[in-house]
């Protein structure tokens, strides 16, 4: 039996050595988009040009943790003419105090607010922006979660890179906010800025182009001529959707030098790994292959079972430690560059990875996810273009219950 367990062990060795490598690479590829987002921003303070005015549409779904801070991000932008479209299903959500507070500090802030019940089907974050949409006055929209803390140039970022030719959308990296600094949230904020951030700057960096749905900017020719927000609607997965109908029509994604961050507000562990795990099922529903690949960004997983395969062997006790070593010089890097110092994550980086690993095996086997209030099944539907390429696709159904 020692020689099947030494070889267990040292195929995960490898594993984590490549996770190791990608780590460390996407570590320094995020260093040098915050440098090249210093330069854009110094070039921004130069420049004089003469800017389109925008509406930037944020459904709301309750008051959320940190919530009037994240809105607050958006009235002060430091934008000539912009509007903002808020919408809620419910006339009672808590989101409308905050946003009343918000237009009585920033009364010259053009606000429009859209209370509608409509649904439209099961994503409901799209069927609310179907109900916003008639309220927006200008032709360049940008689309923005309502956790979602920007810079006061994130406008002017986003919309020199939707200017840039034969750009159809423009999206935004995101690192995670702990809203109150606790463990859990801690512990959540690690797997976006130590393990999706760095994944995503080496896909980038590959020739990948993925829409991250914390912004989603574009014209409204393009929205409209790829099908309006109806194509999305009934797409859990609406941010990767919307990216496949660009690039369908030849046009690229492009990523505006704006880093912005996603509040991490889970309370407990439990609601947490239910959150990763609606994010996981949909992500593997949308691309399986690289859902699955991704289990390399978990370097310490691998390590540590390498040690369960080899207890006894110097070289697996090694490998844990210099890991761990790696990793954490490489999510320092991270912490630097996002601005957001997670030191209790990093010193439970090993179990930061192992729950990645359980949350990859619980998508791999579900499909039921809680989502706004409801409870929806995610299914794979497969969809030949003209060119005959086969898509994946996250599709909600209509059977569905309140929790």
């Amino acid at each position: 039996m020692s020689i099947p367990l030494s070889i267990a062990a040292g195929f995960c060795a490898c594993v984590s050595a490549a996770g190791n490598l990608q780590a460390l690479a996407g570590a320094a590829l995020l260093a040098r988009f915050r440098r090249t987002e210093r330069n854009a921003e110094d070039g921004l303070k130069l420049s004089d040009r003469s800017w389109p005015p925008v509406t930037v549409l944020k459904p709301l779904h309750g008051n959320e943790p940190l919530l009037e801070e994240a809105l607050d991000s958006v009235f002060t932008q430091d934008y000539p003419d912009f509007q903002i479209v808020f919408g809620v299903q419910d006339a009672d959500d808590t989101a409308l105090p905050v946003i009343e507070r918000l237009r009585t500090r920033y009364p010259h802030v053009p606000v429009s607010v859209v209370i509608d019940p409509r649904e439209h089907g099961p994503n409901r974050k799209v069927g609310n922006l179907l109900n916003m949409y008639g309220k927006a006055r200008h032709d360049v929209l940008v689309i923005s979660d309502s956790d979602i803390h920007v810079s006061p140039g994130y406008l002017k970022h986003v919309v020199t890179s939707l200017e840039e030719p034969g750009t159809g959308l423009v999206t935004t990296l995101y690192a995670g906010r702990p809203a109150e600094g606790s463990l859990v949230q801690q512990i959540g904020a690690c797997q976006i800025n130590h393990n999706f951030l760095p994944g995503v700057m080496m896909s980038r960096f590959l020739g990948r182009q993925d829409c991250l749905g914390a912004t989603m900017a574009l014209r409204r020719q393009v929205l409209e001529e790829i099908g309006g927000l109806e194509a999305l609607v009934h797409h859990v997965a609406d941010d990767a959707e919307l990216g496949q109908l660009v690039r369908a029509r030849g046009e690229t994604i492009a990523i505006a030098p704006s880093l912005t961050h996603t509040t991490v507000g889970e309370h407990t562990l439990s609601d947490l790994l239910a959150h990763e795990l609606r994010w996981g099922r949909t992500v593997k529903n949308v691309a399986p292959v690289g859902y699955g690949l991704s289990a390399i960004q978990l370097p310490l997983f691998w390590a540590v079972t390498a040690v369960l395969f080899r207890p006894n062997a110097w070289w697996t006790w090694f490998l844990l430690a210099l890991t761990w070593l790696v990793r954490a010089f490489g999510s320092s890097i991270v912490d630097r560059a996002t601005s957001c110092p997670l030191p209790a994550a990093i010193l439970l980086l090993p179990v930061r990875d192992w729950l990645s690993a359980a949350i990859m095996v619980g998508s791999a086997r579900g499909s039921r996810v809680a989502w706004r209030g409801r409870t929806v099944h995610i299914a794979r539907r497969k969809r030949n273009s003209a060119s005959g390429a086969t898509s994946l696709q996250a599709d909600a159904t209509h059977r569905s219950v309140r929790s």
